[in-house]
């Protein structure tokens, strides 16, 4: 798949959320009888649009990783129950219950001793099995830090500022800490004559 695509199906409907937010946060509109706020409609678009972006990943992959349907499905419900409900306060708990998820199965999978995100990053990001153990226990650290500081922020912050923190700075925080790993991802790199452990 062109990078561009794979981008535009994984931050586009992130960046049509963002814009539609910033276009109505400081209006209401009036469907089918209902007055929603400007959070609330940016769901309303955000829900349909993850939903067919991962439609056309399928459609010319043919699979979606663990993450991306796990994802998928606490969008759906999460952002359908804040529509339904009129009430923004489930999806702005929603990435604190992807972040905790992922968590969870990743501790699972460490102690049945399977490297389930060696699965899922293998090919970007070939590792000893010790380098993969040690990601593994600092992704799960990662994601239990992002899921705290995401009830932090929507419960004490504005709108606004949840949103540009959902949208922008989850993913410089998550760009930072790859980067911040790179003298890890070094270290334990596979050369191709390594004949380390596939991963499980």
């Amino acid at each position: 798949m062109s990078p561009k695509l794979k981008a535009a199906l994984d931050y586009g409907p992130l960046i049509v959320f963002l814009a539609v937010f910033l276009l109505y946060r400081d209006q209401d509109v009036m469907l089918w009888g209902q007055t929603y706020p400007g959070l609330i409609l940016a769901t309303l678009v955000f829900v349909p649009l993850t939903v067919l972006a991962n439609a056309v990943l399928w459609k010319m992959t043919g699979e979606l990783s663990v993450m991306q349907l796990v994802t998928l499905v606490v969008v759906v419900v999460f952002g359908g129950l804040t529509v339904w409900l009129n009430d923004p306060r489930f999806i702005k708990m929603k990435p604190t219950l992807i972040y905790l998820t992922f968590a969870a199965l990743l501790a699972i999978g460490a102690a049945l001793g399977r490297n389930w995100l060696g699965r899922a990053l293998g090919e970007a990001i070939p590792l000893s099995p010790e380098g993969w153990r040690i990601l593994t226990r600092r992704i799960i650290w990662f994601c239990l830090g992002l899921a705290a500081l995401n009830e932090v922020i929507w419960r004490t912050q504005s709108d606004t500022t949840w949103v540009v923190f959902k949208t922008v700075g989850l993913i410089v925080l998550t760009m930072l800490f790859f980067v911040g790993n790179a003298p890890l991802f070094g270290r334990h790199a596979l050369q191709p004559q390594d004949n380390g452990d596939s991963p499980r």
